[in-house]
């Protein structure tokens, strides 16, 4: 008999995106729940009912790893899938080690949620026989032989399909079972394993010491115990492969003493990983794109408050040079001070900010204070909009509170977007740059453009990354990706409206600090 399909729960603060999701779902026949943040999702579960949840990572009020972590505690044997972005790669590698059991890639693709459901689906049906089985042993007391066999049976089958490797080794470290999960992982037939094979003999040689050390410490998990313990086995062809190790010794005085290990596959996290840096690589690679195109407009900002600067310097010095100062030449020599120290100080707001813009750091999240972040990055970007024609006007509201974010990332979304105004005025026109409340504790960005526009068919990949409507050699198509990267990262998004021959404007929505 086939059972019905679980009921699941959606948890994602986009309302379209959760019609899509649960109209998709109930046509192939699960039971759907929606939820728009995490605090209503975990009413929902509260109320039972609900086997699987698919959340978004990034939503307001709870974000999906602290509901992920609140859901365990309420029952663990909740499946829970995250739905992430791109730029967010680094917290589905969190959400996996927190015990969640999938997780899929904005855009959502359908045949990625219904394979990750399936998953999830047969992980609850392994899970509910075994609490049948178990119950049922409890019941019976495993009156008759016939039980046992059974039971042992259904364990050997538990074991065979587990998804995870597992291996029994006797007290000396030879391997007394191994299933077909972990003989993938390591690229062995069971013949040459079973019986023939240490546990020594798939650990790297230069980790043998530290797992051993780890198993008879207390630090992970207990004496004799490993709870996810990071190591390296070595498959067949003698490749090394990241893995996590859960072990315990068998302490019946009775039997030989022997060790079980579970072993999960660490390679996807692994690349994972891998992508985190290489993102972070890209994102650098875009600042200094970005500071290429700064440096001359920084130059000549530059120029004109130093030739300044020597003008004033000049004058003092001839006045010096004409001996002792009259009255009302000291007070021409302190304006002239004054404007020195005006014009120097001009230079080094200038030279700071490119400075701050282009220094390579990790994220530092604090309060940033809307107006200093857009006058610093007309100040970058100035002479560059002069020379092209380009007027700026600015539409801040007074009073903003600050949002929360990295000052560098920001700025860099936001000279990101001022660049793409320019190349989309070609013939010079008008940008501005507006920041408003939006909403309940959420803070808005736009920079509009009077240039071409976007194409229509251009419009749905623009964030793609290296997709680039400009010419070879002028552009590499990750602006724009850098930019929904960032904002996904802050917790806030980037959304724009174009027309063509009418111009463009991007917003950047972003919470309060």
């Amino acid at each position: 008999m086939t059972l019905p399909l679980p009921t699941v729960l959606i948890v994602d603060d986009e309302s379209d995106i959760r019609e899509v999701l649960a109209l998709s779902l109930k046509d192939v026949g699960y039971g759907v729940q929606t939820a728009a943040d995490g605090h209503e999702a975990l009413e929902i579960c509260r109320q039972g009912g609900i086997r699987i949840i698919v959340t978004d990572i990034r939503m307001p009020r709870m974000d999906g790893l602290r509901l992920l972590e609140a859901v365990k505690r309420l029952d663990p044997d909740i499946e829970v899938i995250v739905v992430t972005a791109f730029g967010d790669i680094e917290t589905a590698i969190l959400a996996l080690r927190g015990d969640a059991s999938d997780f899929i890639t904005k855009p959502i693709h359908h045949e990625a949620l219904h394979l990750a459901l399936r998953r999830a689906t047969e992980r609850l049906a392994t899970r509910r026989r075994l609490a049948e089985q178990n119950a049922f042993l409890k019941r019976e007391n495993a009156r008759s032989l016939e039980e046992l066999e059974r039971t042992f049976s259904f364990q050997r089958n538990l074991i065979e399909s587990s998804m995870d490797g597992i291996l029994g080794c006797a007290t000396d470290g030879t391997v007394h079972l191994c299933n077909p999960s972990l003989l993938r992982l390591l690229g062995y037939p069971r013949e040459a394993v079973v019986g023939r094979l240490r546990l020594e003999d798939f650990i790297a040689p230069e980790a043998r010491a530290g797992f051993q050390a780890a198993l008879d410490g207390g630090r992970h998990g207990g004496s004799g115990r490993l709870f996810r313990y990071e190591t390296r086995l070595i498959d067949a062809d003698g490749h090394a492969i990241p893995v996590q190790v859960s072990a315990f010794r068998l302490a019946d005085p009775q039997r030989e003493q022997g060790l079980v290990c579970f072993v999960h596959d660490l390679r996807q996290v692994r690349r994972l990983e891998h992508e985190v840096a290489e993102q972070a690589k890209i994102l650098h690679q875009d600042k200094m794109m970005s500071l290429g195109h700064l440096a001359a407009s920084v130059v000549h900002e530059i120029n004109n408050p130093l030739a300044g600067i020597l003008t004033y310097a000049r004058l003092m010095q001839k006045v010096l040079d004409r001996g002792e100062l009259t009255g009302a030449q000291q007070e021409k020599f302190r304006q002239y001070l004054a404007m020195v120290e005006g014009e120097s100080a001009r230079c080094s707001r200038i030279v700071s900010s490119l400075l701050a813009f282009s220094r390579k750091s990790p994220a530092n999240f604090a309060s940033v204070e809307v107006a200093g972040l857009v006058e610093s990055c007309i100040a970058l970007t100035g002479h560059k909009l002069k020379l092209a024609g380009v007027q700026v006007s600015l539409q801040v509201d007074p009073g903003l509170p600050p949002v929360r974010g990295d000052v560098n990332q920001l700025k860099q979304c936001l000279i990101n977007l001022i660049f793409n105004a320019l190349d989309a005025m070609a013939a010079g026109g008008r940008l501005t740059i507006g920041a408003r409340r939006a909403g309940e504790r959420r803070i808005e960005i736009a920079v509009s453009d009077t240039g071409a526009g976007i194409a229509p068919e251009h419009q749905a990949r623009i964030f793609e990354p290296f997709f680039t409507t400009k010419q070879e050699g002028y552009g590499t198509g990750l602006g724009l990706s850098t930019v929904y990267g960032i904002m996904r990262r802050h917790g806030g998004s980037v959304r724009f409206e174009s027309q063509a021959g009418r111009g463009t404007t991007f917003v950047l929505d972003l919470p309060e600090g």
